[in-house]
């Protein structure tokens, strides 16, 4: 089978989707990344997808600068609960990304519990949270709509 975008891909069970080949995503500086594609099984639901995919490969890095502020007010969050035991100390939006080693495994799948959009998830390192880490949401692959821990929700 094979995603416009992406390529040909191949099941994945233990994802229970598919998986592409490495292609390389402008947001993430040109890193090439395997994606993860959930729900893909209905041709009727396809263009969805494709329309999302193409929106998250055509992003540039502007779009995570534009998320600085989202992941610092994470950043924030985490650090009101810990107080001065949070390892790190971050002065400001500017320098999150210091502290976060971005994912390579995009994953795209539609909200079937919610809004039925098509979303794609970044999963992401962080230190201030190495439990939950950080996740990256883009709603229909061009909308930031979560910058916060990877917890299963959208946003």
């Amino acid at each position: 089978m094979e995603i416009p975008g992406l390529g040909p891909v191949v099941e994945d069970e233990a994802f229970e989707g598919y998986r592409s080949k490495a292609v390389p995503v402008a947001v993430l500086g040109g890193v090439d990344c395997e994606f993860l594609v959930q729900g893909y099984e209905e041709p009727e639901d396809r263009e969805d997808f494709h329309a999302a995919i193409r929106s998250f490969l055509e992003l540039d890095p502007g779009a995570l600068t534009d998320a600085r502020q989202a992941i610092y007010e994470y950043y924030l969050k985490i650090r009101t609960v810990h107080g001065d035991g949070l390892a790190v100390r971050i002065d400001g939006p500017d320098d999150v990304f210091e502290y976060v080693d971005l994912g390579n495994e995009p994953e795209v799948f539609r909200n079937d519990d919610g809004d039925g959009r098509i979303y794609v998830s970044l999963e992401c390192e962080c230190d201030w949270e190495p439990e939950h880490g950080l996740q990256l949401i883009f709603r229909d692959g061009c909308k930031l709509t979560k910058a916060g821990p990877y917890d299963g929700e959208v946003d």
